[in-house]
């Protein structure tokens, strides 16, 4: 007799209850494909799709929720409630400077970029430490270079960086003027 349990054919509540452990259990956001590979019949992806929005209905109002961001679906505690999550933990979150927070500014929303626009835009030359900063973080990446003399590394935002934020795509990015609201009352602290 074999240790391995047979799997039989799930209904959809089984399914849901499937992708609940899953996603709680998971590390990182996961994608529909990676969804669907824990079946052993051919699971349609519009069903899958279906049954994440019930348990998204599922979980509202509670501590958690089940959000879909750029690289899939992952469940996250809820904004509001992150003041009194951060009082558990020892370390402070990381401040980033405004250098920093510019240049991932001007890559986010005028991307891809090199070196020399960002300079352009910020009117001040750009340190190879706040490059290594972003991309260590893995919010940038080079994903080209331009067709110039040099060839310059273009930088571009990651998956990664819309999973930190929560965000599915760019679009759902605040407005630039939004930005600068907050960036400036930042400078009045």
């Amino acid at each position: 007799m074999s240790d391995t349990p047979h799997l039989l054919s799930p209904n959809p509540s089984d399914i849901k209850r499937i992708l609940e452990a899953a996603l709680l259990a998971a590390q990182d956001a996961l994608s529909i494909a990676e969804l669907r590979r824990m079946f052993d019949e051919e699971l349609d992806a519009s069903v899958l799709r279906r049954l994440l929005d019930e348990l998204r209905d599922d979980w509202s109002g509670r501590g958690v929720e089940l959000i879909q961001v750029a690289s899939g679906w992952r469940f996250r505690t809820r904004a509001d409630l992150q003041p009194y999550l951060e009082k558990l933990k020892n370390e402070k979150p990381p401040r980033y400077s405004r250098a920093v927070l510019e240049t991932l500014a001007i890559i986010a929303y005028r991307q891809p970029v090199t070196r020399g626009d960002i300079e352009d835009i910020r009117g001040v030359s750009v340190s190879p430490g706040i490059i290594k900063a972003l991309e260590g973080r893995g919010w940038i990446d080079s994903v080209g270079y331009r067709e110039v003399p040099g060839r310059p590394a273009l930088y571009a935002t990651t998956r990664r960086f819309l999973d930190d934020l929560g965000l599915r795509t760019l679009a759902e990015l605040p407005p630039l003027a939004e930005l600068q609201k907050v960036m400036n009352f930042d400078d009045a602290r």
